[in-house]
């Protein structure tokens, strides 16, 4: 069966089960929704448990925690902190591993373009201990694992494909566990740049812009994969999309729009077709604060990971474990 809110393009569960629910009213067996507030911040756990909604949402099975909070998109010491908090603690609910489990870290993108370079600018940021582990103290010893980190690149710049490159490391290293970490589609403009999705899936390299790569799964690896992936850019049409509905929602505008007020879903997506050219149908857009935006998103996905995997450091002091 073929679903409406395939029309628009997203990587965020969250997103697929809020389009879905509008054109789905009865209950979807095999799909929860759980949402929690803290103040500013936002976490939706979906969980997708059998085939019937897999097919419907477009979206493997397993668990997707998204946390979102609208004032990442500005320069906020405070909420990132806050951020990497729950990161931490959403992961190491995903993710349980003993004290003495080595994890690899792979920073999925092109670190030539901004909007890409998501993964590879969290890699710089993590903690890696693996080359380290016989020369930690005592006190930190339990809780500070062996981790280690690459951003292998993109099958553009290496010619190789990302999965060839993680699979030889992780046959060579064979780490109890993989966090992937990559930059990601969403289908509402709001959420560029506020919104972080993990995820035990695991993840397929540059299938937010719609290319098909080679899966980092569970299945293809044979240790658990952990997803972790921020939007950082959106389709023209969405924008287009957003703009219409926004009109109507708007009373200044309402004696302009009578005509507009009975299209259905389909008659906009119509409208939107016919105002971009195919040639623009699938042109991505991202904020023109992008450089400093990947810069402090980065630095949230990796202080969780840090958190996560290393709660023995002194994240106050967290510059004399840096490499």
């Amino acid at each position: 069966m073929e679903y409406g809110h395939r029309n628009l393009r997203t990587d965020l569960a969250l997103e697929a089960q809020e389009m879905l629910t509008q054109e789905v009213e009865e209950k979807i067996p095999g799909l929860t929704v759980k949402t929690a507030n803290d103040e500013d911040v936002v976490i939706t756990r979906v969980t997708i448990s059998t085939p019937q909604a897999a097919q419907m949402m477009g979206k493997v099975e397993g668990e997707y925690v998204t946390v979102e909070a609208q004032g990442l998109r500005y320069k906020n010491t405070l909420l990132q902190e806050k951020v990497m908090q729950m990161l931490a603690k959403e992961l190491a609910a995903l993710l349980p591993l003993s004290q003495n489990a080595t994890v690899l870290v792979v920073g999925l993108g092109n670190w030539q373009i901004t909007p890409d370079a998501l993964g590879p600018r969290a890699v710089e940021k993590i903690v890696v201990t693996r080359h380290l582990q016989d020369m930690l103290s005592p006190e930190l010893k339990g809780g500070v694992r062996s981790v280690c980190a690459i951003a292998p690149g993109v099958l553009g710049v290496t010619g190789m494909e990302t999965a060839e490159i993680v699979h030889g490391i992780v046959s060579r290293i064979k780490p109890d566990a993989v966090i992937a970490i990559d930059a990601l589609a969403a289908a509402a403009s709001h959420r560029v740049v506020t919104t972080v999705q993990l995820s035990n899936t695991g993840i397929h390299p540059g299938s937010g812009v719609g290319n098909k790569r080679f899966g980092l799964t569970q299945e293809s690896l044979q240790v658990p994969v952990i997803a972790i992936g921020v939007p950082t850019v959106v389709h023209a049409s969405t924008i287009a999309m957003d703009t219409i509905n926004a009109m109507q929602e708007q009373a200044a505008f309402a004696r302009y729009l009578k005509s507009m007020e009975r299209l259905s879903e389909a008659d906009r997506h119509t409208i939107v077709k016919q105002v971009l050219p195919n040639s623009l149908g699938d042109l991505m857009v991202t904020p023109k604060e992008v450089d400093r935006q990947i810069a402090d998103i980065s630095a949230v996905v990796a202080g969780g990971i840090n958190q996560a995997m290393h709660p023995n450091i002194d994240y106050a002091n967290i510059h004399r474990y840096l490499h």
